[in-house]
């Protein structure tokens, strides 16, 4: 596969897909085919006046009379889709050979597995995709000829230092790796006395001291659930057991991930924590294309800090990293405790400390088998949160 020509966009309105419209809007080679949005139509609207796809899918169907109005009265010419169905009909769209997936959550599986099953070049900013149905995906991917590239910053610093693919990523990328290591920054209270936890508000929560992102995934980043859910989406993606895959905080976020080789090689990919840097790398794969970060001034940097994770501190990653050892349902489970947990932290019913207290307790509940269908995946994932609603 070449570099994105035409490219439909999953989630626009997120700050994945604006960070994406951002590098798309610096190449005048690439076209925007279509946009989707779960129910920002103002915002939606606007890109879709700047951009002309031919597609904008609005995710609640109830809100497509309010977009097509916008659009019309503006004079865009974009075909309004809405309903769920209309992200999988985007993500499986002719006229696009790249699909950006970037939905937060369980609600962008089905679409980005359609975008797999299409054969795209798909951009992963999805990882509860890889983390529910890690093993249909790659199998869709290798069936497809699919080629999947992660925007996770950690996870593209890895493809970045790994042999280039052709298509789906496999054993053959990762067959002289010793191990994985991911970097994580540790979030806005990783120093933060362990006393001072249960006095965590959301507000607190959601200030990341080195990346913007959206709220859900910055308290992920807080309780380091964030990065437990990234080990078990590079365990599916690039072929590797959890024993293999290591979490290393990193406070400065210069160095993204480190691939440790079998020679005694360490090879990382380095730049500043910026989003549209591992955008443009994935939309211009196998080439390179400006993404309009700043270049890296090491010396201008503070000095570069390693430290192991605190588990007693930060259980969710511990919690994480069971589920990646169980595999078949246990991260269904634990992915939709969380979004349950996280949900309910953020709307204020839920303290902090409590976070990983619930989704501990939805883990041990659900039973385990193997994640063979999408029908039990998705039955998993309405179980879990049905009785995470109930505990809280």
């Amino acid at each position: 596969m070449s570099r994105s020509k035409a490219v439909a966009i999953l989630g626009s309105t997120g700050s994945i897909g604006r960070n994406t419209l951002d590098v798309i809007g610096r190449d005048p080679g690439m076209e925007v085919v279509a946009l989707s949005a779960q129910s920002n139509v103002a915002l939606l609207a606007e890109q879709c006046l700047a951009f002309k796809p031919r597609y904008a899918a609005i995710a609640d169907p109830a809100l497509a009379g309010e977009l097509r109005g916008r659009l019309e009265a503006n004079g865009a010419g974009s075909e309004v889709l809405a309903g769920p169905a209309a992200l999988v009909e985007i993500a499986s769209l002719t006229e696009a050979d790249t699909i950006m997936a970037a939905i937060v959550g369980a609600a962008g599986l089905e679409s980005t597995l359609a975008g797999i099953r299409a054969g795209k070049k798909v951009l992963l900013a999805n990882k509860e995709s890889l983390v529910m149905a890690g093993d249909l995906c790659m199998a869709a991917a290798r069936e497809s000829g699919a080629l999947l590239i992660p925007v996770d910053s950690e996870h593209n610093a890895i493809f970045q230092c790994l042999p280039a693919c052709g298509s789906a990523l496999g054993p053959e990328q990762t067959r002289h790796v010793a191990k994985l290591v991911l970097t994580c920054s540790g979030g806005p209270f990783l120093r933060a006395p362990a006393e001072a936890f249960a006095e965590i508000t959301p507000e607190q929560a959601v200030a990341h001291p080195k990346w913007s992102m959206g709220a859900k995934i910055s308290v992920d980043s807080a309780t380091l659930m964030n990065k437990g859910l990234e080990v078990i989406e590079a365990c599916c993606l690039f072929a590797m057991p959890p024993e293999k895959v290591e979490v290393i905080i990193h406070p400065q976020s210069i160095v993204h991930s480190m691939v440790y080789y079998e020679d005694g090689s360490v090879l990382a990919q380095l730049g500043e924590p910026d989003m549209r840097i591992p955008i443009a790398g994935a939309l211009g794969w196998p080439e390179r294309m400006p993404s309009g970060a700043d270049l890296l001034k090491l010396a201008e940097e503070e000095p570069l800090a390693f430290l192991p994770p605190d588990f007693d501190r930060f259980p969710c990653l511990g919690l994480a990293l069971t589920a990646a050892r169980q595999r078949g349902l246990a991260p269904v489970a634990l992915n939709a405790a969380n979004e349950v947990a996280v949900a309910a932290f953020l709307a204020g019913n839920l303290p902090f400390t409590r976070i990983a207290a619930l989704i501990e307790a939805v883990s041990v509940k659900m039973p385990n088998r193997e994640a063979d269908t999408l029908d039990i995946i998705l039955e998993t994932d309405a179980l879990a949160r049905v009785y995470a609603k109930e505990l809280i």
